[in-house]
């Protein structure tokens, strides 16, 4: 572990300011990003570029606003949003500090490259996403026990009820549980491994408002998830492991989608 202050380290490129919205909110630009979001993306690049490990000190939150050219208090809400999400911990007297929780080290673990709006990135997680869940979700269908069966449809359940009354929170708990016990029902701990790391990882983009409202697509993740659900139920692995495929290939255009909206407008 590192405990000296990364002052001297390399910082990616300056965070541009947001930009401005118009003079009436009709004018407002679609792609307006907070700053705190831009900073929080740039501690992350900033994390996996010096190839920071758990534990290791980061700058000083006045250090990362004169690095970034912006005010300490979007250094500060950004900081917030990392801690959330569990890359970065605060610790009073002593500084910032990675992480040394699961948040942190399954980046590690798979590299410690991965940006969380830079579409090579994600396509690359969505494809080993799609790997691992066609597998879990197969192998659920002819292992998953009653009470599996149970916890799935009622993951299902709770992300409709999320949707129709408007509850994002709701949405994605749930979304995250079905998702966790399709992999539960596979009765292999690696692929329960593997599937949760790899939507920790995708968790970053939401953490930084990639998915903080329903989308286009919520509605049709839902479906798809009844889909999933009902051929794992009835024993069927070749079309549990199809639908699985299908859902994590559209979701990935959303993904692409918003990421691409964000960046170029």
């Amino acid at each position: 572990m590192n405990d000296t202050p990364a002052t001297e380290a390399a910082f990616p490129a300056q965070a541009s300011p947001p930009a401005a919205a118009g003079v009436n909110g009709s004018d407002e630009r679609r792609d307006y990003r907070p700053g705190y979001e831009v900073v929080a993306e740039r501690i992350l690049e900033f994390i996996a570029e010096t190839r920071l490990a758990a534990g290791d000190r980061l700058p000083t939150e006045n250090d990362l606003a004169q690095r970034l050219n912006t005010s300490r208090a979007v250094v500060r809400e950004a900081v917030k949003i990392l801690s959330a999400l569990g890359r970065v911990r605060a610790h009073k007297g002593r500084g910032l500090f990675v992480a040394d929780d699961e948040g942190m080290l399954v980046t590690s673990r798979w590299g410690g490259f991965f940006r969380p709006v830079d579409l090579d990135h994600v396509l690359m997680l969505f494809e080993f996403r799609r790997v691992q869940e066609m597998a879990a979700s197969s192998l659920a269908a002819t292992r998953a026990t009653p009470a599996e069966l149970r916890t799935i449809e009622v993951a299902v359940q709770q992300c409709r009820h999320g949707f129709v009354h408007g509850q994002v929170d709701e949405f994605n708990q749930a979304d995250d549980d079905f998702h966790g016990a399709v992999a539960a029902a596979s009765h292999n701990a690696f692929l329960v491994s593997a599937v949760r790391d790899a939507r920790r990882l995708q968790r970053q983009s939401s953490a930084i408002g990639i998915h903080d409202m329903f989308g286009d697509g919520t509605e049709s993740a839902i479906v798809e998830h009844e889909v999933i659900y009902r051929a794992i139920r009835d024993g069927r692995p070749d079309e549990a492991a199809e639908a699985t495929a299908a859902h994590l290939d559209r979701t990935l255009e959303d993904y692409r989608r918003e990421i691409q909206r964000r960046l170029f407008g």
